[in-house]
Protein backbone atom coordinates (compact mmCIF):
# COMPACT_ATOMS: atom_id res chain seq x y z
CA UNK A 1 0.00 0.00 0.00
CA UNK A 2 1.43 3.36 -1.08
CA UNK A 3 2.15 5.80 1.73
CA UNK A 4 -0.06 8.90 1.77
CA UNK A 5 1.91 12.01 0.79
CA UNK A 6 1.68 14.77 3.33
CA UNK A 7 0.59 18.25 2.19
CA UNK A 8 3.31 20.85 2.67
CA UNK A 9 2.64 23.30 5.49
CA UNK A 10 2.93 26.32 3.18
CA UNK A 11 0.18 24.94 0.95
CA UNK A 12 -2.10 24.54 3.95
CA UNK A 13 -1.39 28.08 5.08
CA UNK A 14 -1.98 29.50 1.60
CA UNK A 15 -5.22 27.58 1.25
CA UNK A 16 -6.39 28.84 4.62
CA UNK A 17 -5.57 32.41 3.67
CA UNK A 18 -7.49 32.08 0.37
CA UNK A 19 -10.53 30.59 2.09
CA UNK A 20 -10.41 33.27 4.79
CA UNK A 21 -10.13 35.94 2.10
CA UNK A 22 -13.15 34.61 0.21
CA UNK A 23 -15.20 34.39 3.39
CA UNK A 24 -14.16 37.93 4.35
CA UNK A 25 -15.12 39.35 0.94
CA UNK A 26 -18.48 37.60 0.99
CA UNK A 27 -19.12 38.77 4.55
CA UNK A 28 -18.04 42.33 3.69
CA UNK A 29 -20.31 42.46 0.64
CA UNK A 30 -23.18 40.91 2.57
CA UNK A 31 -22.81 43.35 5.43
CA UNK A 32 -22.82 46.43 3.21
CA UNK A 33 -25.70 45.15 1.11
CA UNK A 34 -27.72 44.54 4.29
CA UNK A 35 -26.75 47.91 5.79
CA UNK A 36 -27.53 49.99 2.71
CA UNK A 37 -30.72 48.04 2.01
CA UNK A 38 -31.96 48.81 5.52
CA UNK A 39 -31.15 52.50 5.11
CA UNK A 40 -33.20 52.95 1.96
CA UNK A 41 -36.80 54.16 1.93
CA UNK A 42 -38.80 53.09 -1.09
CA UNK A 43 -41.77 54.53 -3.01
CA UNK A 44 -43.46 53.72 -6.37
CA UNK A 45 -41.93 55.21 -9.51
CA UNK A 46 -45.35 56.22 -10.81
CA UNK A 47 -48.64 57.42 -9.37
CA UNK A 48 -50.73 55.40 -11.78
CA UNK A 49 -49.08 55.89 -15.16
CA UNK A 50 -46.82 53.60 -17.20
CA UNK A 51 -43.11 53.96 -16.56
CA UNK A 52 -39.80 52.44 -17.59
CA UNK A 53 -39.22 49.05 -15.99
CA UNK A 54 -36.56 47.26 -18.05
CA UNK A 55 -33.68 49.74 -18.02
CA UNK A 56 -30.13 48.43 -17.84
CA UNK A 57 -28.54 50.83 -15.35
CA UNK A 58 -25.06 50.01 -16.63
CA UNK A 59 -25.49 50.50 -20.38
CA UNK A 60 -28.75 52.29 -21.25
CA UNK A 61 -29.45 56.02 -21.36
CA UNK A 62 -30.73 57.03 -17.92
CA UNK A 63 -33.09 59.72 -16.71
CA UNK A 64 -33.13 60.22 -12.93
CA UNK A 65 -35.35 62.81 -11.25
CA UNK A 66 -33.59 64.29 -8.22
CA UNK A 67 -36.01 65.87 -5.75
CA UNK A 68 -35.28 67.98 -2.69
CA UNK A 69 -38.25 67.93 -0.35
CA UNK A 70 -39.14 70.65 2.17
CA UNK A 71 -40.92 68.27 4.54
CA UNK A 72 -40.41 69.10 8.22
CA UNK A 73 -41.17 65.63 9.52
CA UNK A 74 -38.73 63.58 11.60
CA UNK A 75 -35.20 64.99 11.83
CA UNK A 76 -36.17 67.87 9.54
CA UNK A 77 -38.44 69.39 12.21
CA UNK A 78 -35.57 71.71 13.16
CA UNK A 79 -36.26 73.70 9.98
CA UNK A 80 -39.85 74.59 10.69
CA UNK A 81 -43.07 72.95 11.76
CA UNK A 82 -45.38 70.50 10.07
CA UNK A 83 -47.60 73.50 9.38
CA UNK A 84 -44.90 74.66 6.95
CA UNK A 85 -44.86 71.33 5.17
CA UNK A 86 -46.21 67.91 6.09
CA UNK A 87 -46.63 64.52 4.45
CA UNK A 88 -44.55 64.19 1.32
CA UNK A 89 -43.66 67.88 1.31
CA UNK A 90 -43.23 70.10 -1.75
CA UNK A 91 -40.52 69.30 -4.27
CA UNK A 92 -38.69 72.59 -3.78
CA UNK A 93 -35.71 71.28 -5.75
CA UNK A 94 -36.35 69.32 -8.94
CA UNK A 95 -33.44 68.39 -11.20
CA UNK A 96 -33.59 65.95 -14.11
CA UNK A 97 -30.30 64.07 -14.54
CA UNK A 98 -29.72 62.67 -18.03
CA UNK A 99 -26.88 60.26 -18.80
CA UNK A 100 -26.29 59.07 -22.37
CA UNK A 101 -25.65 55.38 -23.06
CA UNK A 102 -21.93 56.02 -23.68
CA UNK A 103 -21.64 58.32 -20.61
CA UNK A 104 -20.27 61.10 -22.83
CA UNK A 105 -23.29 63.41 -22.53
CA UNK A 106 -24.64 64.37 -19.12
CA UNK A 107 -27.08 67.14 -18.25
CA UNK A 108 -28.78 68.36 -15.09
CA UNK A 109 -31.95 70.31 -15.89
CA UNK A 110 -33.56 72.37 -13.11
CA UNK A 111 -37.30 73.04 -12.97
CA UNK A 112 -38.31 76.18 -11.03
CA UNK A 113 -40.59 75.30 -8.14
CA UNK A 114 -43.06 78.02 -9.23
CA UNK A 115 -43.36 76.62 -12.78
CA UNK A 116 -47.02 76.33 -13.83
CA UNK A 117 -47.65 73.11 -15.77
CA UNK A 118 -50.36 70.52 -16.45
CA UNK A 119 -50.45 67.88 -13.68
CA UNK A 120 -51.84 64.42 -14.55
CA UNK A 121 -54.29 62.45 -12.45
CA UNK A 122 -52.39 60.78 -9.60
CA UNK A 123 -53.07 58.01 -7.09
CA UNK A 124 -51.56 58.28 -3.61
CA UNK A 125 -50.23 54.80 -2.71
CA UNK A 126 -50.21 55.60 1.02
CA UNK A 127 -53.72 56.93 1.48
CA UNK A 128 -55.38 55.37 -1.56
CA UNK A 129 -56.75 58.80 -2.53
CA UNK A 130 -57.08 59.74 -6.19
CA UNK A 131 -56.35 63.26 -7.37
CA UNK A 132 -57.91 64.52 -10.63
CA UNK A 133 -55.77 65.95 -13.42
CA UNK A 134 -55.16 69.69 -13.36
CA UNK A 135 -55.01 71.78 -16.51
CA UNK A 136 -52.42 73.92 -14.75
CA UNK A 137 -50.82 73.73 -11.33
CA UNK A 138 -47.54 74.58 -9.61
CA UNK A 139 -45.04 71.83 -10.39
CA UNK A 140 -43.78 71.48 -6.82
CA UNK A 141 -47.30 70.64 -5.60
CA UNK A 142 -47.47 67.37 -7.56
CA UNK A 143 -45.39 65.49 -5.00
CA UNK A 144 -47.24 67.00 -2.07
CA UNK A 145 -50.47 65.49 -3.38
CA UNK A 146 -49.52 61.92 -4.21
CA UNK A 147 -45.82 61.40 -3.57
CA UNK A 148 -42.72 61.34 -5.79
CA UNK A 149 -44.44 59.13 -8.37
CA UNK A 150 -46.78 62.03 -9.17
CA UNK A 151 -43.79 64.36 -9.65
CA UNK A 152 -42.27 61.77 -12.02
CA UNK A 153 -45.53 61.47 -13.99
CA UNK A 154 -45.75 65.26 -14.25
CA UNK A 155 -42.24 65.64 -15.65
CA UNK A 156 -42.76 62.70 -18.04
CA UNK A 157 -45.90 64.35 -19.40
CA UNK A 158 -44.20 67.72 -19.66
CA UNK A 159 -41.01 66.58 -21.42
CA UNK A 160 -42.02 63.49 -23.39
CA UNK A 161 -39.31 61.54 -21.58
CA UNK A 162 -39.68 58.33 -19.58
CA UNK A 163 -37.90 58.74 -16.26
CA UNK A 164 -36.11 55.58 -15.08
CA UNK A 165 -35.51 56.42 -11.40
CA UNK A 166 -36.05 59.08 -8.78
CA UNK A 167 -34.17 60.10 -5.62
CA UNK A 168 -35.84 62.21 -2.92
CA UNK A 169 -33.46 63.84 -0.44
CA UNK A 170 -34.37 65.84 2.66
CA UNK A 171 -32.53 68.70 4.37
CA UNK A 172 -30.27 66.40 6.36
CA UNK A 173 -29.01 64.60 3.25
CA UNK A 174 -27.25 67.78 2.13
CA UNK A 175 -25.69 68.39 5.53
CA UNK A 176 -24.48 64.83 5.97
CA UNK A 177 -23.09 64.50 2.45
CA UNK A 178 -21.18 67.78 2.64
CA UNK A 179 -19.69 66.71 5.97
CA UNK A 180 -18.79 63.28 4.62
CA UNK A 181 -16.71 64.67 1.75
CA UNK A 182 -15.10 67.42 3.82
CA UNK A 183 -16.99 70.41 2.47
CA UNK A 184 -17.65 72.02 -0.91
CA UNK A 185 -16.11 75.24 -2.23
CA UNK A 186 -18.53 78.00 -3.22
CA UNK A 187 -18.03 81.60 -4.28
CA UNK A 188 -20.07 84.77 -3.74
CA UNK A 189 -19.19 88.15 -5.23
CA UNK A 190 -19.99 90.06 -2.00
CA UNK A 191 -20.52 89.22 1.67
CA UNK A 192 -23.88 87.63 2.51
CA UNK A 193 -25.68 87.64 5.84
CA UNK A 194 -29.14 86.14 5.31
CA UNK A 195 -31.10 85.75 8.57
CA UNK A 196 -33.84 83.75 6.84
CA UNK A 197 -31.62 80.80 5.85
CA UNK A 198 -28.71 81.41 8.21
CA UNK A 199 -26.27 81.88 5.32
CA UNK A 200 -23.30 83.99 6.35
CA UNK A 201 -20.34 84.12 3.97
CA UNK A 202 -17.54 86.60 3.23
CA UNK A 203 -16.92 87.76 -0.32
CA UNK A 204 -14.90 85.32 -2.39
CA UNK A 205 -14.43 81.57 -2.06
CA UNK A 206 -15.41 79.61 1.05
CA UNK A 207 -15.70 75.93 1.94
CA UNK A 208 -19.17 75.11 3.22
CA UNK A 209 -20.43 71.99 4.92
CA UNK A 210 -23.13 70.92 7.31
CA UNK A 211 -25.55 73.69 8.23
CA UNK A 212 -23.75 76.29 6.11
CA UNK A 213 -23.92 74.06 3.01
CA UNK A 214 -27.66 73.65 3.55
CA UNK A 215 -28.03 77.40 4.09
CA UNK A 216 -26.21 78.10 0.81
CA UNK A 217 -28.66 75.89 -1.07
CA UNK A 218 -31.73 77.20 0.76
CA UNK A 219 -30.93 80.92 0.70
CA UNK A 220 -33.30 82.91 -1.46
CA UNK A 221 -33.28 86.35 0.15
CA UNK A 222 -29.48 86.50 0.21
CA UNK A 223 -28.73 85.85 -3.47
CA UNK A 224 -29.49 87.34 -6.88
CA UNK A 225 -32.89 89.00 -7.06
CA UNK A 226 -34.23 87.11 -4.04
CA UNK A 227 -36.23 84.63 -6.13
CA UNK A 228 -36.24 80.85 -6.45
CA UNK A 229 -34.65 81.31 -9.89
CA UNK A 230 -31.58 82.84 -8.23
CA UNK A 231 -31.48 79.98 -5.76
CA UNK A 232 -31.27 77.56 -8.70
CA UNK A 233 -27.98 79.18 -9.67
CA UNK A 234 -26.64 78.45 -6.16
CA UNK A 235 -27.70 74.82 -6.52
CA UNK A 236 -25.96 74.53 -9.87
CA UNK A 237 -22.77 76.15 -8.57
CA UNK A 238 -22.76 73.82 -5.53
CA UNK A 239 -23.36 70.65 -7.57
CA UNK A 240 -20.69 71.58 -10.12
CA UNK A 241 -18.18 72.17 -7.32
CA UNK A 242 -19.23 68.91 -5.67
CA UNK A 243 -18.62 67.03 -8.93
CA UNK A 244 -15.14 68.54 -9.27
CA UNK A 245 -14.23 67.60 -5.72
CA UNK A 246 -15.46 64.02 -5.99
CA UNK A 247 -13.63 63.64 -9.29
CA UNK A 248 -10.33 65.13 -8.05
CA UNK A 249 -10.42 63.13 -4.82
CA UNK A 250 -10.79 59.86 -6.71
CA UNK A 251 -13.89 59.03 -4.70
CA UNK A 252 -15.53 57.07 -7.52
CA UNK A 253 -12.63 54.59 -7.59
CA UNK A 254 -12.26 54.38 -3.82
CA UNK A 255 -14.66 51.60 -2.78
CA UNK A 256 -14.50 52.17 1.02
CA UNK A 257 -15.08 55.92 0.54
CA UNK A 258 -17.90 55.27 -1.93
CA UNK A 259 -19.58 52.90 0.50
CA UNK A 260 -19.22 55.41 3.33
CA UNK A 261 -20.88 58.11 1.21
CA UNK A 262 -23.61 55.68 0.16
CA UNK A 263 -24.22 54.82 3.81
CA UNK A 264 -24.54 58.52 4.64
CA UNK A 265 -26.90 59.59 1.90
CA UNK A 266 -29.15 56.52 1.93
CA UNK A 267 -30.15 57.30 5.50
CA UNK A 268 -31.93 60.41 4.22
CA UNK A 269 -33.07 59.13 0.84
CA UNK A 270 -36.26 57.78 -0.72
CA UNK A 271 -35.95 56.01 -4.08
CA UNK A 272 -38.03 53.94 -6.49
CA UNK A 273 -37.97 50.14 -6.25
CA UNK A 274 -35.60 49.83 -9.21
CA UNK A 275 -33.02 51.93 -7.39
CA UNK A 276 -33.61 50.39 -3.97
CA UNK A 277 -30.92 47.81 -4.69
CA UNK A 278 -27.54 49.13 -3.43
CA UNK A 279 -25.83 47.52 -6.41
CA UNK A 280 -27.88 49.70 -8.75
CA UNK A 281 -26.65 52.83 -6.96
CA UNK A 282 -23.02 51.71 -7.17
CA UNK A 283 -23.46 50.79 -10.85
CA UNK A 284 -24.82 54.24 -11.69
CA UNK A 285 -22.14 56.00 -9.64
CA UNK A 286 -19.44 54.06 -11.50
CA UNK A 287 -20.68 55.48 -14.81
CA UNK A 288 -19.36 58.90 -13.78
CA UNK A 289 -15.76 57.72 -13.48
CA UNK A 290 -14.93 58.53 -17.10
CA UNK A 291 -17.27 61.51 -17.57
CA UNK A 292 -15.66 64.67 -18.94
CA UNK A 293 -16.77 67.42 -16.54
CA UNK A 294 -16.80 69.93 -19.40
CA UNK A 295 -19.63 67.84 -20.89
CA UNK A 296 -21.78 67.94 -17.76
CA UNK A 297 -24.27 70.71 -18.57
CA UNK A 298 -26.34 72.56 -15.97
CA UNK A 299 -29.54 73.94 -17.45
CA UNK A 300 -32.66 75.73 -16.25
CA UNK A 301 -35.76 75.08 -18.34
CA UNK A 302 -36.55 78.17 -20.47
CA UNK A 303 -39.17 80.22 -18.67
CA UNK A 304 -41.12 83.45 -18.78
CA UNK A 305 -43.60 85.14 -16.40
CA UNK A 306 -46.86 83.23 -16.07
CA UNK A 307 -49.71 85.00 -17.81
CA UNK A 308 -52.06 84.33 -14.89
CA UNK A 309 -49.71 85.55 -12.13
CA UNK A 310 -46.43 87.44 -12.62
CA UNK A 311 -45.11 85.85 -9.39
CA UNK A 312 -45.15 82.45 -11.12
CA UNK A 313 -43.46 81.26 -14.30
CA UNK A 314 -44.38 79.19 -17.34
CA UNK A 315 -42.44 77.45 -20.09
CA UNK A 316 -41.03 79.76 -22.73
CA UNK A 317 -41.75 78.38 -26.16
CA UNK A 318 -40.40 77.24 -28.54
CA UNK A 319 -37.21 77.19 -26.44
CA UNK A 320 -38.55 74.66 -23.90
CA UNK A 321 -39.74 72.34 -26.68
CA UNK A 322 -36.27 72.55 -28.23
CA UNK A 323 -34.64 71.62 -24.91
CA UNK A 324 -36.96 68.65 -24.30
CA UNK A 325 -36.35 67.43 -27.85
CA UNK A 326 -32.59 67.61 -27.26
CA UNK A 327 -32.94 65.69 -23.98
CA UNK A 328 -34.96 62.97 -25.67
CA UNK A 329 -32.22 62.61 -28.27
CA UNK A 330 -29.36 62.80 -25.72
CA UNK A 331 -27.82 65.68 -27.64
CA UNK A 332 -24.71 67.37 -26.29
CA UNK A 333 -26.05 70.63 -24.86
CA UNK A 334 -22.54 72.04 -24.51
CA UNK A 335 -22.00 71.85 -28.27
CA UNK A 336 -25.14 72.96 -30.13
CA UNK A 337 -25.17 72.34 -33.85
CA UNK A 338 -22.89 74.73 -35.73
CA UNK A 339 -25.62 75.35 -38.25
CA UNK A 340 -28.04 76.55 -35.61
CA UNK A 341 -29.39 80.00 -36.26
CA UNK A 342 -30.38 82.50 -33.60
CA UNK A 343 -32.91 81.23 -31.09
CA UNK A 344 -36.38 80.95 -32.54
CA UNK A 345 -37.71 82.75 -29.47
CA UNK A 346 -35.79 85.90 -30.42
CA UNK A 347 -36.82 85.81 -34.08
CA UNK A 348 -39.94 87.36 -35.50
CA UNK A 349 -42.50 84.72 -36.50
CA UNK A 350 -44.15 85.17 -39.86
CA UNK A 351 -47.91 85.23 -40.20
CA UNK A 352 -49.54 82.67 -42.49
CA UNK A 353 -48.91 83.51 -46.12
CA UNK A 354 -51.93 84.74 -48.03
CA UNK A 355 -50.52 83.38 -51.28
CA UNK A 356 -51.68 80.16 -52.88
CA UNK A 357 -53.62 78.88 -49.87
CA UNK A 358 -55.87 76.02 -51.00
CA UNK A 359 -59.61 76.57 -50.79
CA UNK A 360 -60.89 72.98 -51.00
CA UNK A 361 -63.28 72.39 -48.07
CA UNK A 362 -62.38 69.66 -45.60
CA UNK A 363 -64.00 66.30 -46.11
CA UNK A 364 -66.65 65.34 -43.54
CA UNK A 365 -64.51 62.38 -42.39
CA UNK A 366 -60.78 62.63 -41.76
CA UNK A 367 -59.33 61.23 -44.95
CA UNK A 368 -55.69 62.24 -45.41
CA UNK A 369 -56.03 62.19 -49.18
CA UNK A 370 -58.79 64.81 -49.04
CA UNK A 371 -57.15 67.34 -46.71
CA UNK A 372 -56.02 70.71 -48.11
CA UNK A 373 -52.37 71.12 -47.03
CA UNK A 374 -49.91 73.68 -48.34
CA UNK A 375 -46.21 74.27 -47.75
CA UNK A 376 -45.00 77.88 -47.80
CA UNK A 377 -41.27 78.26 -48.48
CA UNK A 378 -39.88 80.98 -46.20
CA UNK A 379 -36.33 79.56 -46.15
CA UNK A 380 -35.02 81.43 -49.20
CA UNK A 381 -33.77 78.11 -50.62
CA UNK A 382 -35.10 77.21 -54.05
CA UNK A 383 -37.33 74.14 -54.15
CA UNK A 384 -37.58 73.68 -50.40
CA UNK A 385 -41.39 73.73 -50.28
CA UNK A 386 -41.54 71.17 -53.06
CA UNK A 387 -39.29 68.78 -51.13
CA UNK A 388 -41.53 68.84 -48.10
CA UNK A 389 -44.71 68.70 -50.16
CA UNK A 390 -43.42 65.52 -51.82
CA UNK A 391 -42.65 64.04 -48.40
CA UNK A 392 -46.12 64.85 -47.06
CA UNK A 393 -47.72 63.30 -50.14
CA UNK A 394 -45.80 60.15 -49.31
CA UNK A 395 -47.34 60.30 -45.83
CA UNK A 396 -50.83 60.22 -47.36
CA UNK A 397 -51.54 63.98 -47.63
CA UNK A 398 -51.83 63.77 -51.41
CA UNK A 399 -53.50 67.17 -51.84
CA UNK A 400 -50.40 69.03 -50.62
CA UNK A 401 -49.30 72.04 -52.66
CA UNK A 402 -46.17 74.21 -52.50
CA UNK A 403 -45.38 77.88 -53.05
CA UNK A 404 -42.78 80.53 -52.17
CA UNK A 405 -43.43 83.03 -49.38
CA UNK A 406 -41.73 85.82 -47.46
CA UNK A 407 -38.60 84.81 -45.55
CA UNK A 408 -39.00 83.84 -41.90
CA UNK A 409 -36.73 82.44 -39.21
CA UNK A 410 -39.14 80.10 -37.45
CA UNK A 411 -41.19 77.21 -38.82
CA UNK A 412 -44.86 77.11 -37.81
CA UNK A 413 -47.91 75.08 -38.72
CA UNK A 414 -51.14 77.07 -39.10
CA UNK A 415 -54.65 75.68 -39.40
CA UNK A 416 -58.15 76.96 -40.08
CA UNK A 417 -61.41 76.08 -38.35
CA UNK A 418 -62.01 72.33 -37.91
CA UNK A 419 -58.49 71.37 -39.01
CA UNK A 420 -56.73 71.13 -35.62
CA UNK A 421 -56.48 67.33 -35.81
CA UNK A 422 -55.04 67.44 -39.34
CA UNK A 423 -52.50 70.10 -38.33
CA UNK A 424 -51.42 67.96 -35.37
CA UNK A 425 -50.74 64.99 -37.66
CA UNK A 426 -48.95 67.05 -40.29
CA UNK A 427 -46.73 68.56 -37.61
CA UNK A 428 -46.03 65.11 -36.15
CA UNK A 429 -45.03 63.77 -39.57
CA UNK A 430 -42.43 66.54 -39.87
CA UNK A 431 -41.35 66.46 -36.20
CA UNK A 432 -42.57 70.00 -35.53
CA UNK A 433 -43.43 70.47 -31.82
CA UNK A 434 -47.01 71.24 -30.79
CA UNK A 435 -45.89 74.62 -29.41
CA UNK A 436 -45.37 75.70 -33.04
CA UNK A 437 -48.85 74.67 -34.17
CA UNK A 438 -51.50 77.39 -33.99
CA UNK A 439 -54.84 78.43 -35.43
CA UNK A 440 -55.12 81.22 -38.00
CA UNK A 441 -58.25 82.87 -39.36
CA UNK A 442 -56.90 83.35 -42.88
CA UNK A 443 -55.94 79.72 -43.47
CA UNK A 444 -58.36 77.21 -44.96
CA UNK A 445 -56.95 73.80 -44.22
CA UNK A 446 -53.38 73.42 -42.98
CA UNK A 447 -50.32 75.44 -43.90
CA UNK A 448 -46.71 74.57 -43.06
CA UNK A 449 -44.78 77.84 -43.13
CA UNK A 450 -41.15 76.70 -43.37
CA UNK A 451 -38.50 78.98 -41.90
CA UNK A 452 -34.71 79.07 -42.12
CA UNK A 453 -34.57 76.82 -39.03
CA UNK A 454 -35.83 73.97 -41.24
CA UNK A 455 -33.65 74.42 -44.31
CA UNK A 456 -32.97 70.73 -44.97
CA UNK A 457 -34.27 67.25 -44.27
CA UNK A 458 -37.78 66.06 -43.58
CA UNK A 459 -37.59 65.99 -39.77
CA UNK A 460 -37.51 69.28 -37.90
CA UNK A 461 -34.92 69.70 -35.15
CA UNK A 462 -35.83 72.58 -32.82
CA UNK A 463 -32.92 74.96 -32.29
CA UNK A 464 -31.71 75.41 -28.73
CA UNK A 465 -31.26 78.91 -27.31
CA UNK A 466 -27.63 80.01 -27.45
CA UNK A 467 -27.47 80.45 -23.67
CA UNK A 468 -29.33 77.29 -22.63
CA UNK A 469 -26.38 75.99 -20.56
CA UNK A 470 -25.89 77.95 -17.33
CA UNK A 471 -22.50 76.36 -16.69
CA UNK A 472 -20.66 73.04 -16.93
CA UNK A 473 -19.28 71.02 -14.04
CA UNK A 474 -15.77 72.02 -15.14
CA UNK A 475 -16.48 75.73 -14.66
CA UNK A 476 -16.04 77.59 -11.37
CA UNK A 477 -18.69 80.30 -11.04
CA UNK A 478 -19.51 82.93 -8.43
CA UNK A 479 -23.01 83.57 -7.11
CA UNK A 480 -24.27 87.15 -6.98
CA UNK A 481 -25.19 88.46 -3.55
CA UNK A 482 -28.62 90.05 -3.19
CA UNK A 483 -28.62 93.71 -4.21
CA UNK A 484 -25.36 93.47 -6.18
Amino acid sequence: MRARRSVPLWVKILGGVVVLGIVSVVAFAGYWTWRLQNNIHEAPLSAGHSTADATNDATDPLQILIIGTDTRSGADSNYGTTADSSGYGNSDVMILLNISADNKVVSMTSFPRDLMVPIPACHDPQTGKDYPAQAVGQINSAMMEAGPGCAVDTVNQLTGLTIDHFMVADFNAVKDLSNEIGGVQVCVNAAIDDPYSGLKLPAGTSTVQGEMALAFLRSRHGVGDGSDLSRIKSQQEFLASLARKVKSDGTLTNVPKLLSIADTITQNLTVDSGLANPQSMITIASRFRSVDLSKVAFVTVPWEPYTGDPNRVQLKQPDAAALFDALRQNRDLTAPAASATASASSSASASPSASAAPTTPAAPAYDKAAQPVSVANGTGATGRAGELATFLKGQGFTQTTAFNAAATDTTNVYYGANFADVAKDVAAALGIPSSQVQSADNVNGVQVYVGSDFASGTHYTPKLPNNVVSQTAAQSTCQTAFGQ
